[in-house]
Order: structure tokens, then sequence, then C-alpha cells
């Protein structure tokens, strides 16, 4: 008879992925996540199977947050309002270091391209998803389909940039400018 899970494996899984998305898959040992964790190796391997499986894990639950947050703003206020929000608040949280650590699916493209295309490809799955969501509120703010397809893949390529140089040393206002700059082309292509 197997023994029963003696942790929060809640808790053991958002630290895991905590430190997935500061330091990368590659640079994360398996020492490290079970100092991380405060788990065991044996229950390690018998809540989560291996280091990788934990990862794709971590990349769903990120996911997962990332996509309730949009949701949440758009019951919130008018789907531009919404987007520029959750791209200001999401991707450059004001106070929280994480803001710094760019976006675990777009640090998993750039770290594992080429290097662990499954690893990759999965990360790159839910940013397409992430890039449908977009697509979806601008069609509610009122693009034509052609206008919501090329604007939400705009909107991708500037916040995957935002993600990208959240991890240089500049300041809040320099991070925002593209997102205003962008939202304001955007409110113009759609009168």
């Amino acid at each position: 008879m197997a023994r029963p899970i003696e942790f929060d494996r809640p808790k053991a899984l958002n630290r895991a992925l905590a430190l997935f998305w500061r330091q990368g898959f590659q640079a994360t040992s398996l020492a490290d996540l079970l100092a991380a964790m405060g788990i065991s190796r044996s229950s390690f391997y018998a809540a989560f199977g291996d280091k990788r499986r934990l990862f794709i894990e971590c990349l769903d639950l990120f996911a997962s947050h990332m996509t309730g947050r949009l949701r949440r703003a758009r019951t919130q206020a008018p789907p531009l309002v919404a987007l520029q929000g959750f791209l200001e608040h999401s991707l450059l949280p004001a106070g929280d270091p994480r803001g710094r650590w760019g976006c675990l699916l777009v640090n998993t493209v750039l770290e594992l391209a080429g290097v662990d295309d499954g690893l990759s490809g999965h990360a790159s799955r839910h940013l397409e998803d992430m890039q449908a969501a977009f697509q979806a509120a601008l069609l509610d703010a009122g693009a034509t389909p052609g206008q919501a397809v090329e604007l939400a893949a705009m909107l991708m390529l500037v916040s995957e940039g935002v993600l990208v140089s959240s991890r240089r040393p500049l300041s809040d206002p320099d991070q925002l400018q593209p997102i205003a700059t962008t939202f304001r082309l955007i409110r113009s292509a759609l009168g």
C-alpha cells in the first residue's frame, strides 16, 4: 500500500514554479527543487514523477494563473482597458520582484527552443492560447475579425518583448511606455 502524501502539494508546486521561473529549467537541479519544496526525494517522485513532469505542471499552473488574471480583468473593465491593465499589472507587478523574472512561458521558449522542443512547444501553446484571449477581447472592443487577428499578434509580440526587457534594469516607466504606445495605436486603428 502506498504511503499517503505528507506535505502540502499545492504549496510545494508553487515553490517549484517560483524556482523554475527564477532560474529556468536547465539551471534548476533536483537538489534545488527538493530544498525549495521542502520534500524528500521519495515524496518528490511519488507526487510529481520527475523534474520534466513537474515542470510541465508548473507551466500549466502559470498559464492558468495568467489566463485567470485576464479573465478577471475582463469582468471589471471594458475590453481595451482590461487588456492594457492586464499587461501593465501582470507583466510588471508593482513592488513584486517576480516582475523582473519575465514570464515563465516566454523564458521557457527562449531557453529551450532547439534544446527541448517538447517543453518549448508546450510553453508556446500556452502563449498561443493567450494570443487567442487577446483576440477575443479585441473583437469585444469592436475590431473586425481581420483586425483582431493582426492586433492580437502585435499585442503578443509587444508583450513578449516587454517580458524579455523586464529582465533588464530599466525603470518601470521605460517598461510601461511600449504598452501605452501600443494601446494608443490600437485605439486609433479601431477608430
